[in-house]
């Protein structure tokens, strides 16, 4: 309850929502006066003693029936909260409306009866206007109360679709950002395991860096976006491995201009770029595979590899490319662009800022 309500309704049974309250104060500020008026005439205005008995009486037994048809309007939408259930809620409410309505003029009609200076002898034409006139204000108010609560109740639905909606997605996300080959690692142990035996030297640098290759690897499980500048030191330290093992037959050239290196792309995006192209495409010392990740003048990153594709396929586990369209799709952001032509494959990416527009690329 709120502190209005406890200033204004200080018993501690009543417990009125702070509509129901307004509904009440906007409907009974002219609901009483022309209902005493049409009961007791100009006589209403004219003696201060009927105006103000009249009055205080009228709005007593309107908020006693602001208590009983909270009360009611309560326990009937604990039994059909859902907005689908409007309809059937209404038809429970009418009819209890219909006989506060009647308890309420009859609690009237027996006090005006008993106040001897009122003079009270309504027509039956009277009686039968003030009915309508209380019974029209009472459907006013459920109908407010009831677009009220569906307002309130449709925001609360689509909020918590909203949490439970992004809960799916950042659960979707996880299980991509830990999708890792585990081939890689595979691989790296059995470069590591020759190297400890031919050079020694070599080897303590190929653990140096693979321990920071693994270092961020744990480091990006804790967010959903990582800056260009952090994925291009970790895509140094991996490309150091991968030249380990392939010598030169793999070239990386990194291109990117410096404005761009604070902004934001899925952890992992160039080691899925990067592996991809070394997967499936030959790796020798006479054909190097050429990859270059530079970005366009509209802010987009670019990671571009020279085809030279591999006799025999290599069977997918759809984490390269998949995995990286599937996490900006729920990131909401523009797809990337995979190109295939001119004996180059390229793949462009947003780069993500805040504030920013989305772009399109040039």
């Amino acid at each position: 309850m709120t502190n209005f309500s406890r200033r204004l309704f200080p018993l501690p049974f009543v417990n009125i929502p702070t509509q129901s309250i307004w509904i009440f104060l906007g409907l009974v500020s002219w609901t009483v006066p022309l209902g005493n008026y049409v009961w007791l005439g100009s006589r209403y205005f004219e003696d201060w003693r009927i105006f103000l008995i009249a009055s205080l009486s009228a709005y007593l037994i309107c908020l006693f029936l602001l208590v009983a048809q909270t009360a009611i309007i309560r326990w009937i939408t604990n039994q059909y909260p859902e907005i689908s259930q409007t309809p059937k809620r209404m038809v429970f409410e009418f009819p209890v409306f219909f006989f506060l309505t009647l308890a309420t003029e009859l609690s009237a009609f027996y006090i005006y009866q008993n106040v001897s200076f009122f003079e009270f002898t309504p027509t039956r034409s009277t009686q039968i206007t003030i009915f309508w006139i209380g019974l029209g204000s009472n459907i006013i108010s459920l109908c407010m109360y009831e677009l009220y609560y569906t307002l309130t109740k449709w925001r609360e639905n689509s909020l918590q679709a909203e949490a439970y909606k992004r809960e799916a997605l950042l659960n979707q996300l996880d299980v991509l950002k830990n999708q890792v080959n585990p081939h890689f690692l595979f691989n790296s142990l059995n470069s590591l395991s020759s190297l400890i035996s031919e050079e020694p030297r070599q080897a303590e640098q190929f653990v140096d860096e693979l321990a920071k290759v693994y270092r961020y690897l744990l480091q990006t499980n804790e967010g959903n976006l990582t800056t260009l500048d952090k994925e291009l030191f970790f895509i140094e330290s991996y490309y150091y491995l991968l030249k380990t093992r392939h010598q030169k037959g793999v070239r990386l050239t990194i291109n990117v201009t410096p404005e761009f290196r604070n902004q934001f792309l899925p952890p992992l995006t160039l080691q899925l770029l990067v592996e991809n192209a070394v997967k499936h495409n030959r790796v020798q010392l006479t054909q190097p595979l050429h990859i270059t990740i530079d970005t366009t003048s509209d802010g987009w990153l670019r990671v571009q590899n020279n085809l030279q594709l591999k006799s025999i396929r290599m069977a997918s586990n759809q984490v390269g490319l998949s995995n990286i369209t599937a996490k900006y799709r729920l990131l909401d952001q523009p797809a990337p662009i995979i190109t295939d032509s001119d004996g180059h494959f390229t793949v462009k990416l947003p780069l993500l800022a805040e504030n920013k527009p989305r772009l399109t690329p040039s």
